[in-house]
């Protein structure tokens, strides 16, 4: 049994919104306010972050159109006691969209960890 760190992006539709930084702002919130409904505290949730296809720097992952935007955030869970990379996947899956019902949903990296000290994506890369 090993423990995984699992990084999930989701995407959030925010309605009446004329600014990246609100659309942003009322994402996380959003995300935030749902998970804790569920007591998923646990959950970290952050912005997430697209390559400029022109210089490739990195860019908040928001876009507005209609004064609706699509705001890409990454959700991290640690999984403790998981048989395999696929299974620690399948429950981070799992208890996530079960707080976050009707949004889309992928995992775009698991981190396995020997012990319960903090890990982040920015460390093990």
């Amino acid at each position: 049994m090993s423990n995984y760190l699992v990084a999930m992006e989701a995407a959030w539709l925010v309605r009446d919104v004329g600014d990246i930084d609100d659309a942003i702002g009322v994402a996380v919130s959003e995300a935030g306010k749902r998970l804790n409904q569920k007591n998923m505290d646990y959950v970290e949730v952050e912005v997430g972050a697209t390559g400029c296809p022109a210089c490739g720097e990195p860019f908040d992952s928001a876009f507005i159109a209609a004064h609706t935007a699509l705001v890409g955030l990454v959700l991290e869970m640690k999984v403790f006691n998981a048989d395999s990379e696929e299974h620690a996947q399948r429950i981070a899956k799992s208890e996530i969209g079960g707080a976050l019902r009707d949004v889309p949903l992928s995992v775009v990296e698991t981190i396995e960890f020997e012990d319960e000290d903090d890990i982040d994506f920015d460390d093990a890369a």
